[in-house]
């Protein structure tokens, strides 16, 4: 089979993309046949082995697939094969088959095209899990969503809509936040252009946000985090500023506001039944229409460090996707 390989850690560019041997299925185990896999900021990491996860040399990156499963293990239920299936994997996603454990993959909707499915699970249920478990978002309240066009922050400002929230995007541009409007926003910071500290206490009569969700950190941190509301939620998603900030204290002191770490894949070992349920709605959220995902672009497998340099340069809006 064909799989895209890190033999080294460096840029995007230094990926190849080679003939290797298909993975053996084990028992308990299923092969999926993978005709999609989302690209997502950790992959960027993962390469250059800035993860936190530094798999054994070469590896291949890709932490989302779609796809069918076309072979099963011993103890696996042979009804199982031709299933629609999307997983979610440490690495190793950007390859023609992947083996994961039977529990892994989740049911692929007849709803949902394998591009959708290979990027749905982990920008949405990040998201998802974000405003509902960790930042208890209700109707009325005013959420500032950081880099509102990418692929985790666009998929905040859909489903922080849906939920009923005013929705304040925050992007590089105008173009951006056009994006952003389509999907629910209906204030927009210009963060190129405009004082992010200024433009928010403009936005909210000085009260600032019940609810920021931020997966940029950096210098947009320190202008965001002094602008939180009384017993604020500030939701740590990530940095892809390449900057990992510090929260001054007496903030969250002044303000009774909470600093909230998410890290979605965690909930896969230490509570799946909340990853799961979380999932499944946002599923029928789809099925209904209420969802609609933005793929801004399917590049071929040989293509996947074009893919990902989209994602370093901070270019991508909505989902990228490798089609195979």
């Amino acid at each position: 089979m064909r799989a895209v390989l890190c033999t080294q850690y460096g840029a995007p560019e230094s990926l190849v993309v080679a003939d290797v041997p298909a993975p053996v299925v084990g028992a308990g185990q299923v092969k999926i046949r993978v005709r999609a896999a989302g690209v997502n900021f950790p992959d960027v990491l993962l390469v250059q082995g800035l993860y936190q996860l530094k798999p054994p040399l070469p590896f291949s990156p890709g932490l989302e697939i779609a796809g069918e499963i076309i072979e099963v293990g011993a103890g696996v239920e042979s009804s199982r094969l031709g299933a629609r299936v999307m997983a979610i994997l440490p690495y190793g996603g950007f390859a023609e088959e992947v083996v994961v454990p039977a529990s892994a993959p989740l049911p692929l909707r007849d709803t949902m095209s394998t591009e959708v499915g290979a990027g749905f699970s982990l920008v949405y249920g990040t998201a998802h899990i974000a405003l509902v478990q960790r930042g208890r978002t209700q109707a009325g309240e005013t959420l500032l969503v950081l880099g509102a066009a990418g692929g985790v922050g666009l998929a905040a400002v859909e489903l922080g809509a849906l939920l009923g929230a005013r929705v304040i995007a925050a992007a590089s541009t105008d173009e951006k936040l056009a994006l952003a409007q389509q999907v629910g926003a209906t204030e927009f910071i210009n963060y190129s252009a405009d004082n992010l500290r200024d433009r928010l206490i403009d936005l909210t009569g000085g009260r600032g946000a019940d609810v920021i969700f931020d997966p940029v950190g950096g210098d947009l941190f320190d202008q965001a985090v002094r602008r939180i509301a009384w017993e604020g939620r500030y939701l740590v998603i990530g940095f892809a500023s390449g900057r990992i900030p510090a929260l001054p204290a007496n903030i969250a002191l002044l303000k009774n506001a909470s600093l909230v770490g998410v890290y979605w894949g965690a909930y896969w070992q230490h509570d799946v039944a909340v990853a799961r349920e979380s999932i499944a709605q946002l599923q029928a959220w789809h099925a209904d229409n209420r969802l609609r995902p933005h793929i801004q672009q399917n590049f071929p497998l040989e293509e996947a460090d074009q893919a990902l340099r989209m994602l370093m340069e901070r270019r991508a809006q909505g989902k990228i996707v490798l089609a195979l």
